[in-house]
Order: structure tokens, then sequence, then C-alpha cells
């Protein structure tokens, strides 16, 4: 059966004269693909013959609520989808003066095994594919009817693990006849999987590359995070000015600040002296309490910001939202397996 949602507008175009359909059938599909729809009975302009021949030959992606939270402090709303494998993920949409942003994930689970995340605890199961990426955005915004105009690849998973699929769910997301979102209002998370980075600065998209530093020395980023170990900080340093040499665009660089391990001044001072010459600017993060990390939120953050800024870095702490409904990454996930864990057990 095939994946119809996860094809370009160029590849159903070439399935409909496969099926002895005019070429302008393509773009009706994509279209009514790109609403929302559930069924093939749904996109009402084509034949019946052609519903039926697509019923027997594709199936549409609809994934279904298995949890939904909605902050009484900031209107966040949480989701847990649930995939046709019995898979689950989280996105998460958040409401700003300047529009709406929606954080998907991008794979089932995550293999990096950053210390202080939820998201890496059970590992990585599978990959999303495009249409799973594109669902999260398509139905976030039908279920909560609150149009949707920034995406950040910032939920579980490693977007450069999975990159063929990104790069495909971003070429669907961003075209004229679908959701029409432009590059640049996509932001791309990584921990800082080189060859993902060189490739991206290879495409020059007009995207927004978020890199997870967490750490500006090897030794306290190898400890919190594995991915040190493969592709290194000053490595992960020459790849970010080499991105900004080849596309001009400035990085975002993301720090959840840990009390006692990454929030002294030397770092930040470190910070400052490999960022010279490049513009970057530095997203502090109050880290999320994780009841299985040992890591805990810096009480100086605020201090820390203050250090960056006198070498002239433009820092900022981020804005916590969705404070009371687990809106940090995997943590709705983590409690949705723990529930079913637990209800296995006691039968």
């Amino acid at each position: 059966m095939i994946d119809l949602k996860s094809m370009t507008l160029q590849e159903i175009t070439d399935l409909m004269k496969s099926m002895g359909e005019p070429t302008f059938r393509g773009k009706q599909v994509f279209t009514w693909l790109h609403k929302g729809v559930r069924s093939f009975d749904e996109m009402t302009n084509l034949s019946k013959s052609l519903r039926d021949k697509l019923n027997d030959a594709c199936f549409i992606t609809v994934p279904q609520v298995a949890r939904k939270q909605v902050s009484k402090l900031d209107g966040t709303i949480k989701y847990l989808w649930e995939l046709a494998d019995g898979n689950c993920i989280e996105t998460v949409l958040m409401q700003y003066h300047h529009g709406n942003t929606v954080c998907i994930s991008s794979q089932v689970g995550c293999r990096m095994g950053c210390a202080f995340c939820a998201s890496t605890i059970a590992g990585k199961v599978r990959d999303l594919t495009p249409s799973e990426m594109l669902d999260q955005v398509l139905f976030t915004q039908l279920d909560s009817g609150l149009q949707i105009s920034n995406i950040v690849l910032m939920g579980i998973g490693e977007p450069m693990d999975n990159l063929n699929t990104v790069l495909k769910f971003l070429e669907l997301v961003n075209h004229p006849d679908g959701l029409n979102i432009g590059m640049r209002h996509i932001s791309l998370s990584t921990c800082g999987v080189i060859p993902g980075i060189q490739r991206l600065a290879d495409l020059g998209l007009q995207l927004t590359l978020s890199v997870s530093l967490h750490a500006p020395d090897s030794e306290t980023r190898s400890r919190i995070m594995p991915v040190n170990r493969a592709y290194d900080v000053e490595t992960l340093f020459d790849a970010c000015h080499e991105y900004f040499r080849k596309t001009g665009r400035r990085i975002s660089f993301e720090y959840a600040v840990i009390d006692g391990v990454n929030d002294h001044d030397w770092q930040a001072d470190l910070i400052a002296k490999k960022l010279r010459g490049m513009p970057g600017h530095v997203n502090l993060i109050p880290l999320n309490d994780v009841v299985e990390s040992p890591f805990k939120p810096s009480k100086r953050i605020a201090a820390f910001q203050k250090r960056l800024e006198s070498h002239g870095v433009t820092a900022t702490i981020r804005r916590s939202l969705g404070g009371d409904i687990d809106a940090s990454c995997g943590q709705l996930r983590r409690k949705a397996m723990e529930d079913a864990k637990k209800g296995a057990n006691a039968q």
C-alpha cells in the first residue's frame, strides 16, 4: 500500500498518470491531503472510480488523540498522538503574540541519550514518515482551530538522524498548494550531528538552524550528551562557522542551564570565545525537572546570561510555557508508557 501523503505533488501526479487519470488530478489529490481529509470519500471532486482505485492502492495516515492537555496558565496545548502501529509521539502548540508555533517530533523515541532529556529514556523505536510529521501540523491545526504560522522540529527524536524524511517533510509543508509555511518560519534543532549540519549548509535552505549545545567544553558535554563522543564540541563549532559562511544565516544555540554542571562563568566565557566571528544567539533554557535525571535547574541562569552579554553575545532566557501540563519534550509519552506498563502488570 502506498503512503499517499508522504508523496510530493509530482509523485502523486505521476501516480495519477499510471492509473490512467489526467495530470490535473494530482493537484486535486495533493490539495485534499493537505486539508487533512481522513478518507478518499471526502475527495468529492474525484470520480467514484478514482476514489475506489486510490482506496485499493493507497492509504491516508490519520493519527488519533491519545491524550490532550491544555495549560490553564498560557493556553499551551500538548498532544500525545497515537499512530497507526500503536506507537505514540508528542506535539506541542504554543501561542505567541506573533503567531502560533507547533513543536513536532521526528522519531518515535530517540537514541541520542542526552542525560537530562525525557525523550531518550526508552531509546529510539523508529523513524517517522513524512506524512506522520506533516500530520502533527495538520491535525494540531484542525483540532485546536488555531492557524499555525511557525514550526519547530524540536520534539521527540533527532531530526538529523532522520534527515531524508525531514527534508521531504520540509518540501511538503512549504508547498504553495499545501500548508505553504515558509522556510523562514521553520526551525530545525540538532544535538550536533555534523554530517547533517554540513548537508544543510550545502542545501542553503532559509530555515533557522538550532544547535543543542548545552556545554562549550568536551569534558562536560560528553558527560551529558553522548553525541559529543562521536562529534566533539570543537568539530561542532567548526561546522557551525562553516554553516554561517555558506548560508549567511545566524544559528541559535540552545543551552539548558544545569546547576553546578554547565553554569560556570568560565563556560560562559568559552562560549563567547567560540562564537567570535559568527553572529549567534544563545537561548538559555531553564531545565525541566525529570524524575529519572540527577540534574537540577541552575540557580544562576540570570548571572550566566549577564556574563554572556558582557562579551557582546546575544543571550535570552526562554519563557517557560505549559508548566502545568508536562509540556517539556517526552514527559507525556513517558507517562503514557508507564501507565500502559502498570496496566499490563495489573492483569
